[in-house]
């Protein structure tokens, strides 16, 4: 043990006038290393449109992020769903197992006391040779009701595995789901966060011009402004998702909500056309798929409009070259024109 003790030292190995310009150099090392490590972390200083195209580029990942973490998340809730209907059948099947085996137990219990001697002696034996031979003949039936009870319990036996395989597989596919949620959910967290930090540079002028640039954020002048400029829906159910979205102004983007208090982008379109009587699915890359592609130049009130080549952003046409839609974190649900961000097609669900 004593081989492996850490050799003791002088506490105090400088004394003196040389202890002291031992100790000033080193103060002097710590204090330039610290002053370069500190240079060499600085950030550099940042024009507010540099911020600006920073923070727009972070919002856009973490609204690709949010999209994929909706389609996670549905994706996990049917999985979930799955397996418990699995659960459940193989909990119904279990049961009839069991009394199956229960009926084959008795079967099996009064077989065993009855034959103990061998049919010739028995019917030697018997008072009553008629009756033992109809006996006998019932036990002949009772004997293929047995088989066949045997036969079915395999059947069953079978398909409960089959069924305890598939619940394996489900739950497999849902521990998958999940992880996939929890990485989507940390990227827009991270995204978010960083973006914030950005933000945090600029003045309470230049953020404030900043959250501006997408619109107005005056809910009323949004509503004064899209009926100003109202085109007639083509049909009842667009009226009807139009008239909700106009309900929606104003109220917070909330990435991963689907109303009525907050939105993402594809939350709100979805809820639009939900209380039009019209079931979208939940992301902008499967929205995009649901009902007839129409050209921009054919748009009509209703239709969903999708921008950036990833297909990571709806809104819903209200005509004139408007929408609305949930811009991104920090604003509300507003009116924009289309032309605002890089088209990349356009659906009329109905």
């Amino acid at each position: 043990m004593a081989a492996h003790r850490r050799p003791r030292f002088n506490s105090r190995p400088f004394s003196g006038p040389y202890g002291r310009t031992a100790a000033t150099l080193a103060l002097a090392g710590a204090a330039t290393a610290t002053g370069l490590e500190g240079a060499a972390q600085a950030e550099p200083q940042l024009t507010p449109a540099q911020v600006k195209a920073k923070v727009d580029k972070l919002y856009h990942e973490a609204e690709t992020a949010t999209e994929k973490y909706n389609g996670a998340k549905e994706k996990a809730a049917e999985a979930s769903a799955s397996l418990e209907k699995l659960s459940d059948e193989a909990a119904r099947r279990t049961a009839r197992l069991n009394v199956s085996r229960n009926a084959l137990g008795s079967i099996a219990t009064a077989q065993y006391r009855a034959g103990g001697l061998d049919p010739a002696v028995q019917l030697a034996l018997s008072s009553d040779p008629d009756e033992y031979l109809r006996g006998a003949a019932l036990a002949e039936r009772s004997g293929f009701q047995q088989a066949q009870a045997v036969n079915r319990m395999r059947a069953q036996l079978g398909e409960l595995g089959r069924l305890r395989k598939k619940a394996d597989t489900k739950a497999d596919e849902l521990k998958s789901r999940q992880a996939a949620l929890a990485t989507n959910k940390s990227t827009v967290r991270k995204k978010l966060a960083d973006a914030e930090k950005l933000l945090a540079r600029l003045t309470a002028a230049e953020r404030a011009r900043y959250a501006g640039d997408t619109g107005p954020a005056d809910p009323r002048a949004d509503r004064a402004q899209s009926r100003a400029g109202a085109v007639p829906a083509p049909n009842g159910r667009a009226a009807a998702a139009i008239a909700y979205a106009r309900g929606a102004l104003g109220k917070p983007y909330v990435w991963g909500a689907t109303g009525p208090d907050g939105f993402d982008c594809s939350g709100l379109t979805q809820a639009a056309w939900r209380a039009a009587g019209v079931a979208l699915p939940r992301t902008t890359y499967t929205q995009i798929n649901a009902g007839r592609r129409v050209a921009r130049s054919q748009l009509a009130p209703g239709d969903l409009v999708f921008f950036y080549s990833g297909i990571s952003h709806v809104g819903l046409y209200v005509g004139g070259g408007q929408m609305i839609h949930a811009p991104r974190p920090g604003t509300g649900v507003r009116l924009a024109p289309i032309d605002q961000m890089p088209f990349a097609g356009a659906t009329r669900p109905a």
